[in-house]
């Protein structure tokens, strides 16, 4: 398969090391990354993100093959694997950087977004409201290599708990 044949997805739902984990894991991800983005700050590093004055959120940037996982499969498993309705937090995380929310890299990805969002607000599943934010992916900054694959280096079952 060729490169061209692989989509980007963007993902931020709390603490990265714990969503990187579940979305490597996953038939026809071929890769992820995790960093930083929807900020206003150049090369941040992980500090800058923390201070909170950056901008950007944690996130996991998966590559994925869309003939054996669909962007709707991936949107059901972000929904999943957080809680949309807390705003600039995720368990114990606190801090902008671990807002919710789903950068999308074309114009099929935001109306897929923007429609499963919707469905799962008619769908009553949750009393509050759903802060999630859809917006365009801009740049992602690569995080520091100690945090790619935390969970496997480290053999933490999850960083929220």
């Amino acid at each position: 398969m060729s490169q061209d044949e692989f989509e980007k997805a963007t993902f931020g739902a709390g603490c990265f090391w714990g969503v990187e984990d579940v979305f490597r894991k996953l038939e026809g991800v071929r890769d992820t990354q995790v960093g930083y983005a929807g900020g206003d700050f150049d090369h941040p590093s992980y500090q800058d993100v923390c201070s909170g004055v950056t901008g950007h959120a944690e996130v996991v940037e998966v590559t994925y093959n869309p003939k054996i996982i669909s962007y709707t499969d991936l949107l059901d498993i972000f929904w999943n694997i957080h809680d949309p309705t807390t705003l600039n937090r995720q368990g114990p995380d606190i801090g902008t950087q671990y807002r919710s929310v789903i950068f999308y890299h074309n114009s099929k990805q935001e109306e897929l977004a923007l429609e499963s969002k919707k469905n799962l607000e008619d769908s009553s599943r949750y009393e509050r409201e759903i802060v999630t934010k859809i917006k365009p992916a801009g740049k992602f900054w690569r995080a520091e290599e100690y945090h790619q694959q935390y969970i496997e280096k480290t053999g933490r079952k999850n960083c929220r708990f």
